[in-house]
């Protein structure tokens, strides 16, 4: 029964070492990706008294309030099945984006953009699909490229590209520290962009001469901000986001204008919802990558060891006695001897000078009652 026992436990044992080196090598990649049932996200951030170009019936002004930008991912599944084909085929998956711009005072929508694009499924960065779209107003080409709305996996202590909406390509964001948001460590980032022209279409910088430089012949927009990320690492997630713009029409001639000079900072209620979100992957991911393999792998290895311990018990001989003359099975039983006949073996009584035990004969034995 022993042996039976044993064996078990050693199998078992093997099984859980087998499970536990499986993990990391199989379901850990397979978790460590973006599912294709990952539902929608919101997050809001809100600057306070930014300065703000409002376009009103009566013309462009200037205005200075609280705004509030709310951005919203929903990932398509769908589409993400019907045109993402050959090698973007399960690497990759379509989301759209949309994100306002609002007065919180009034509620009056300032500015707008929605767009489609692919993303990779594991480090976070835009995918190239021909299919991709961004709306803003500008009539210009995503170009998408380098990280977009998320960080990679496994996020590094590195510098990483990130893509700028309004320059329409990637910029480094450093890495500079690591901390922590609610009770989640993140890395923190940030992507400082100096001032750099923007591409303007025709209309809308006639347009803005017109307001502002009615004597000018040209003018340019000149763009620059500062992001910071906080990225929970191991899912890649934002944590909490801050982003400083400015924007400035500078004439040929004259005095130039400030289009845009705010401060965005995810509310607390979006840094709480984010950091539970963020926390509550990355532990998931953990336990599948470094805890259940642990656990396992010791459980293996304690139970291979009980099951070598319970195969060689079972296998030990019947424990034996000593006598003065040699060693007899302990108790008594009744055995077949060399010559086949039956015999009852009993313990000597006496020994004779040289130690072999003397048996009565069968007139010294007392009758039996």
């Amino acid at each position: 029964m022993k042996r039976i026992v044993g064996a078990a436990l050693f199998g078992l044992g093997v099984l859980f070492l087998i499970v536990a080196i499986g993990l990391p090598l199989f379901v850990a990649p397979a978790v460590s990706q973006l599912p294709y049932d990952l539902g929608k996200s919101k997050s809001i951030a809100e600057a306070s008294n930014a300065r703000f170009m409002q376009i009103k019936k009566t013309g462009i002004d200037v205005e200075k309030g609280d705004l509030r930008t709310t951005v919203e991912v929903l990932p398509q599944a769908k589409l993400t099945q019907e045109k993402l084909k050959g090698d973007l085929k399960s690497k990759a998956m379509v989301w759209d984006v949309y994100q306002t711009v609002r007065r919180i005072d009034d509620n009056v929508e300032i500015n707008a953009y929605s767009t489609e694009l692919a993303i990779d499924r594991r480090t976070g960065a835009a995918a190239k699909w021909d299919e991709a779209w961004l709306e803003d107003g500008t009539g210009l080409p995503a170009d998408y490229s380098g990280q977009v709305y998320k960080f990679p996996f496994n996020t590094e202590k590195k510098d990483y590209l990130v893509y700028d909406r309004d320059l329409r390509r990637a910029r480094p964001a450093q890495f500079k520290e690591v901390m922590k948001v609610r009770g989640v460590e993140v890395y923190r980032f940030e992507q400082e962009i100096p001032e750099e022209q923007l591409t303007i279409a025709p209309d809308s910088l006639s347009a803005l001469r017109s307001r502002f430089a009615p004597q000018a012949q040209g003018g340019r927009v000149i763009y620059s901000t500062t992001r910071t990320f906080w990225i929970e690492p191991t899912t890649g997630l934002y944590v909490d986001f801050r982003d400083q713009p400015r924007k400035e029409f500078v004439p040929d001639t004259g005095a130039s204008t400030v289009l845009l000079d705010a401060d965005f900072r995810y509310t607390p209620a979006t840094v709480k919802d984010s950091a539970k979100r963020a926390g509550d992957s990355a532990k998931q991911i953990g336990i599948v990558r470094l805890w259940a393999p642990l656990a396992l792998g010791v459980l293996g290895l304690l139970a291979m060891v009980l099951g070598v311990i319970f195969v060689l018990r079972g296998g030990r001989p019947e424990e034996q006695v000593q006598t003065g003359g040699g060693t007899v099975p302990k108790g008594p039983r009744s055995a077949a001897d060399d010559d086949g006949t039956l015999a009852d073996v009993v313990p000597p009584t006496s020994t004779d000078g040289s130690g072999v035990p003397n048996q009565r004969s069968s007139q010294e034995r007392p009758a039996r009652r």
